[in-house]
């Protein structure tokens, strides 16, 4: 059994360089990577889909959750960092690194407090994943799908850690502590969509 961690497809603000605001949707190529990432999971097997609550993970599930037939099960612990009143921002008007170590927005998560429930989303998902007879999904975002990887599992020598993670990307975690990544950040899947394209945002 296996914790399939995926990062949500493109959104405009992605390609913009733009502090997502929590209703953000999808773009058409994003739709488009749903699409082709569902395809990729449900023959991997899918057994139970956990995922953020904000709109571009929600609509990143909906092709998975048509094609198995399972519900969604949305957690506002999977949400990305809460960047605050930078919401909405582009990266070229924040007067700084929004992931510098020691950068606080204003009324958002440091990255202490971020951590702290990152930590707490984890959690969550292994208990998920300790009920789940299959394999779990979890939809979330790429700064999460980073924390989780980097601070929550152990890596063999044969797999690398990327510093951010592409839209619609997945990795492959064991279910059974100590969680060893078997895949990280994989955008095989959308070969079917041509170039595939670093997109511009982390968040």
């Amino acid at each position: 059994m296996s914790i399939l961690l995926v990062r949500h497809g493109e959104t405009a603000s992605n390609v913009a360089r733009i502090l997502q605001t929590a209703d953000t949707p999808l773009n058409p190529r994003g739709v488009q990577q749903a699409g082709l990432l569902a395809t990729r999971l449900c023959a991997l097997g899918v057994s139970q889909i956990l995922c953020s609550d904000l709109t571009r993970a929600r609509m990143t599930a909906e092709p998975l959750a048509a094609l198995t037939g399972l519900p969604v099960i949305t957690s506002e612990l999977l949400q990305e960092r809460n960047f605050g009143d930078l919401r909405g921002l582009p990266y070229s008007q924040l007067g700084g690194d929004p992931f510098a170590p020691d950068f606080a927005p204003p009324n958002g998560e440091t990255w202490e407090t971020f951590h702290a429930r990152t930590d707490r989303a984890f959690a969550q998902v292994a208990e998920a994943a300790r009920a789940t007879a299959g394999n779990l999904v979890v939809i979330t975002h790429g700064l999460l799908c980073w924390a989780v990887v980097h601070r929550q599992t152990r890596t063999p020598g044969d797999v690398a850690l990327p510093a951010r993670f592409d839209n619609a990307s997945l990795s492959v975690i064991e279910a059974a502590p100590p969680h060893f990544v078997r895949l990280a950040n994989c955008t095989a899947h959308l070969s079917a969509e041509g170039s595939v394209q670093r997109s511009g945002g982390a968040a």
